[in-house]
This record gives C-alpha cells, sequence and structure tokens, in this order.
C-alpha cells in the first residue's frame, strides 16, 4: 500500500509530506520510504496559528478559518507529495492536522485538538484520508501522544542495550524499548518551545528561532533561572504523560524570568537549550537508556546536541538517519504507519506509551473520489519495522 503521510508539529513552521509503500510480512512491516518534501505555511496562516495558540484567547470564527486554511495548506501538500513523490498513485493519506489545543488537568488528557479539515485533503487527491488520529487513544482514556511510540518501538526492537528513540520538535518526546519490559513513550518537556518564544520575543518577531544554536552558544547558563524552569511539577510526573505549548508558552518563561535576576538575552538562550538537555537526560537516566536515535528540528541544532552529549556521557547518540528514517520526515512517516495500521484493522497506539484502558484502531476516515474500500484486516500486528531500499530524499 503506497501511504503519504503529512505533519506539522508544535513549532508550526512547515507541513512535511512523506510517501512510503508499506507491506506486511508475517510479524515485520516493511517500509520503503519515496521521499519527502517540506511545505512551509503561508505567512498569514502561520500568523493566525501563532495568534490562536494558548493562552492567547480566541473565537469560533478563527478555529473555523484556521480549520478551513490548514486543510487547504494540507491538501496542497498532500497534491505534491502525490505528484513529485508518487508519480501520481497512491492508496492513502494520513494527516495530522495541526495541534492547536492539547487539554490537560492533573496529568490527566481531557481532550486534543488538531485543526485541517480532511475534506479538502480528498477533495484535492482523491484519495481516502485518516486523520483525527489522537481523539481515540484519549476517549479511551490514554494521553493521545506521544503516538509515534508505535513505529519508535517497532524501529527499536532488536538493538542492543536500551535504545530510545527522541524527538526534539516543539515538545521533545522519548521512547524507550528495554528488554523484557513493555515499551514506555511520553513528553519529557519543551524543546523549541521556549526557546523559539524567547527568540521572537527578544527580537520583536524579527527572528523565529535560535539558528545553529549561534545565540545560545554566546551565552551562559543561568543557574537561577534553570532551578526555576526544572521546578516545575510536570518533570517529576511518571509517564505516561504528555505536554504542549498549553503549558511551555511565552508567559510561562517570563513569568520564570521575573522570578530571577534578569539574565541577558543569549543567557536566556544557553539556559532553554540546557533545559532541554538536562530534562532529556533525566529522564534517559531513569529508564537506564543506553544509546538514542534522534530526529526532529532540534536534531540540527549543535549547540543541544552538544548540551545532550554533555548531560549523557556514554550515551551512543545516532541520528535517526542511520536506521533508514530520515530526521526531517520521520514523524510524517510515523504517521503514515499509523494510518496504514488503521485502515488494516489494526491499533496503532502502545497502551504502555499512552495508558489508555486498551488498544484501539485510530482515526477517522474520509472517503476519496471512489467508494471507500478496507483491506481485509491483517491477521495479527507487526512487532518489527524494517525500511528497505529508501528512495533518495527530494
Amino acid at each position: 500500500m503506497r501511504v503519504i503521510g503529512l505533519m506539522s508539529g508544535t513549532s508550526y513552521d512547515a507541513i512535511e509530506a512523506a510517501a512510503a509503500d508499506l507491506t506486511l510480512d508475517g510479524d515485520t512491516l516493511l517500509m520503503r520510504p519515496l521521499g519527502h518534501l517540506s511545505v512551509p505555511y503561508a505567512d498569514d496562516l502561520r500568523a493566525l496559528i501563532g495568534a490562536t495558540l494558548p493562552p492567547a484567547p480566541t473565537t469560533t470564527e478563527a478555529v473555523c478559518a484556521l480549520d478551513t486554511g490548514i486543510g487547504q495548506s494540507f491538501a496542497r501538500a498532500a497534491a505534491r507529495a502525490l505528484d513529485e513523490l508518487c508519480g501520481g498513485a497512491a492508496d492513502l493519506v494520513v494527516s495530522h492536522g495541526q495541534t492547536m489545543h492539547h487539554w490537560v488537568e492533573e496529568g490527566v488528557v481531557r481532550g486534543t485538538l488538531q485543526l485541517g479539515q480532511p475534506a479538502w485533503i480528498a477533495e484535492a487527491t482523491g484519495l481516502p484520508v485518516v486523520s483525527d488520529l489522537r481523539s481515540r487513544d484519549v476517549a479511551a482514556g490514554g494521553q493521545g501522544a506521544p503516538l509515534v511510540g508505535m513505529t519508535d518501538t517497532l524501529l527499536l526492537r532488536g538493538l542492543p542495550g536500551v535504545p530510545a528513540a527522541l524527538n526534539l520538535g516543539g515538545i521533545a518526546n522519548i521512547t524507550v524499548v528495554a528488554p523484557g519490559a513493555e515499551p514506555l513513550a511520553f513528553d519529557t518537556g519543551p524543546a523549541n518551545a521556549l526557546l523559539d518564544a524567547a527568540v521572537r520575543h527578544f527580537t520583536d518577531g524579527a527572528a523565529a528561532y535560535d539558528e545553529d544554536g549561534r545565540r545560545a552558544a554566546a551565552g551562559r547558563t543561568s543557574p537561577d533561572l534553570l532551578k526555576v524552569l526544572l521546578d516545575d511539577p510536570y518533570y517529576r510526573r511518571p509517564a505516561p504523560k504528555s505536554t504542549g505549548k498549553e503549558l511551555f508558552h511565552l508567559p510561562y518563561l517570563l513569568r520564570a524570568l521575573a522570578a530571577v535576576p534578569t539574565p541577558g538575552t543569549d543567557d536566556v538562550l544557553a539556559t532553554l537549550t540546557r533545559l532541554t538537555a538536562v530534562t532529556v537526560a533525566d529522564a534517559c537516566r531513569a529508564h537506564g537508556v543506553t544509546s538514542l536515535i534522534v530526529s526532529g528540528g532540534g536534531a540540527r541544532n549543535p549547540v543541544l546536541m552538544r548540551m545532550l552529549g554533555e548531560e549523557m556521557p556514554g550515551v551512543e547518540m545516532r541520528p535517526s538517519d542511520a536506521l533508514g528514517l530520515p530526521s526531517d520526515a520521520k514523524e510524517a512517516l510515523a504517521f503514515a504507519v499509523l494510518g496504514f495500521l488503521t485502515v488494516n484493522g489494526l491499533p496503532g497506539a502502545l497502551t504502555s506509551g499512552t495508558g489508555a484502558r486498551h488498544a484501539t484502531l485510530l482515526g477517522s476516515i474520509t472517503p476519496g473520489a471512489a467508494p471507500l474500500r478496507l483491506p481485509e484486516p491483517a491477521a495479527r500486528p507487526p512487532r518489527l519495522l524494517r525500511i528497505t531500499d529508501p528512495a533518495p530524499a527530494h
């Protein structure tokens, strides 16, 4: 089955589209990546997303405009992927949409909202679309995140020691696969969320992120600010757990800054980068991680990667590319896997990762141009993911 996966993370800078041929072979899922592309949001739409994200107030008019605008943007990305990556022929599109709110109270997820109306994607491509993949897990008592844990687990099984996969997006999440134990997946805390918010604030919007970590490299960690930030109760909660920009946003950072002697801008960025490294390292140590497979935008930040190495001496770190999954496309491919599992009648979330009462089929299906025909349900779920003959990246 040829599947297109679409993803936009909490940094909301672009839509990542990736395509792959997926086949079940016994207990192994075979994936042949066909390439990936990145489609930036239009400036006005990106500004509207930023203006609507928590803790900003909003209106149903803005939510409706976002649902349409994001859906149309995802549709254009899907159409490009269909043409440029798949030669015009595919079987399924899987759309994560854009997370606008992840409603958590006292560690319990009450609801989650990803916008991007899938009807636009189905209309643009003629293909069936699996979307809204998080809500069913939430309804079953789960966190609805991180859903990349299923693909990570299939990929990491069979690696020596205690391997883990780390994704550094707006929020950092980790999947740990220890021998003889159920896989574990959870959000460790902010990766780029606070960093990007700080850069936009201190530059009055002239810059969106700390390119190559240059300003963090020029600064020094503020022990006082780091202590205040690390005092957040989120870090002490046991997994499974999830978080987002509903907690880690600019007002949160400004409150922390008001509680300590004022550090310089570069020192703030150095401290926020160190915060990510420390919280990831604490999570890895707590679960005995011996090797780390890294992906996401933060993997391109050499200062963050250096700090991770300083906090975890002796832990081998490799990009997910080393295992055949392009770092920039990994989440889009992970959601392609989840949609593939859904249409084959297989659950897509790990109960040990999300905390759900039972494993569920994820998502809702929007028919394409033709009548909806699903494959016969698969006999059993896969245990391993094997990457075969990846095509060159686009």
